[in-house]
């Protein structure tokens, strides 16, 4: 969990903790409310342990594998084995702090009444976070602060990710097994975003659009060090995406940063956008990737203002190029890798994901 979304998390289980208090106030007339927010909170650890992939995370994999039918009676009973597992935990606390007067037995058992309460509350704070992730973390507390309501100017750094060859895995397996291959790339996106400090603000077609406010993202070569981490967790996992897909997707990069408008938009529904000459001349550099027979560009003007490049990353320039909608040619560089860095990376993307059943492959990035 990364130190700017921290606070989120802290206030779930606060609020969990809460839960428990209200409980305690409402059920057991105000006896140990110590007790009832310790039940809470230990409840809530659980829970959301589990939903966040920290607590058998391959149990929480194999669920999501399955169909609609079986999934939700799955998910169910696991969120009941982890409030009754948080509960007992609670309890443990409760008995040996003298909260409660009940012997242990009593207070590490989970009542019918405790277990209703107990899934009304999770399944409400499961929603908040579903929430979260569905428009990205950094764009929900934005719409929850209202900070974007008015239009503001500032400088952002952006990674246009996209996926090569998708059209043709579509015209060769159908629109739903290539929106299943995009989904399961995007998905891929996340951890390493999330590890960075980035945020995933949008999908276009097969290109996902991550951000850095600038600061943030120059920060320890941030953008740079993300862009790779992607990387090496698909080659991590490409025994995996070659057995489930028949191939190992492939990406091409584009890296730039500038100042840019960010507004919300929208009135049925509602969108954090950018507008701006950032946001195209990013989009035109990663169309300038094929012509060049590159996967990765960054601009001179966002690699100049690096603090430095992540160990083992070097960069080629490619010179000056026109790109369509610009006057002034744009001076590009591709950002390399040796492979002995690529191989140790690749290592310590498997090790930073144990649940995977992908080993990584010989082949250097």
């Amino acid at each position: 969990m990364l130190p700017q979304h921290r606070w989120f998390w802290a206030l779930i289980l606060v609020a969990a903790g809460g839960a428990g208090l209200v409980y305690n106030v409402v059920f057991a007339q105000g006896a140990s409310p110590a007790a009832g927010f310790i039940y809470g909170f230990c409840i809530g650890t659980a829970a959301l342990g589990f939903d966040r992939g920290l607590i058998l995370a391959g149990l929480q994999s194999r669920i999501r594998r399955l169909p609609a039918s079986l999934y939700v009676p799955a998910a169910e009973l696991s969120y009941v084995l982890m409030i009754v597992a948080g509960n007992a935990l609670g309890g443990v606390f409760v008995w040996a702090f003298g909260l409660t007067g009940d012997p242990l037995g009593e207070a590490v058992r989970t009542t019918p009444r405790v277990l209703a309460y107990a899934l009304a509350v999770s399944a409400f704070l499961v929603f908040v976070i579903r929430m979260r992730d569905l428009i990205g973390g950094e764009v929900f507390v934005n719409f929850l602060i209202g900070r974007y309501h008015r239009p503001v100017e500032e400088e952002r750094i952006f990674l246009f990710l996209d996926v090569v060859g998708s059209t043709a895995f579509a015209e060769t397996h159908g629109d739903l097994r290539a929106q299943e291959y995009l989904s399961a790339v995007f998905a891929t996106l996340a951890e390493p975003v999330r590890r960075y400090q980035g945020s995933t603000d949008d999908y276009i077609g097969d290109m996902a659009m991550i951000t850095w406010p600038m600061e943030r993202g120059l920060k320890d070569a941030r953008c740079v060090s993300c862009l790779f981490a992607v990387r090496d967790r698909i080659e991590a996992e490409a025994d995996a995406w070659t057995a489930r897909f028949g191939t190992v997707p492939r990406l091409r990069a584009a890296l730039h940063g500038g100042s840019v408008v960010t507004a919300e938009v929208g009135v049925d529904r509602h969108k954090i956008a950018y507008f701006g000459d950032a946001v195209n001349v990013t989009a035109r550099i990663e169309a300038l990737c094929r012509p060049l027979g590159v996967d990765i560009l960054i601009s001179e003007d966002l690699l100049g203002r690096l603090p430095r490049l992540p160990d083992g990353v070097t960069t080629r320039a490619l010179g000056a190029h026109t790109l369509r909608g610009r006057d002034q040619p744009l001076e590009v560089a591709t950002l390399e890798r040796n492979s002995d860095t690529a191989a140790a990376m690749i290592e310590e993307a498997v090790a930073a994901d144990p649940t995977s059943a992908a080993r990584p492959r010989a082949a250097a990035l």
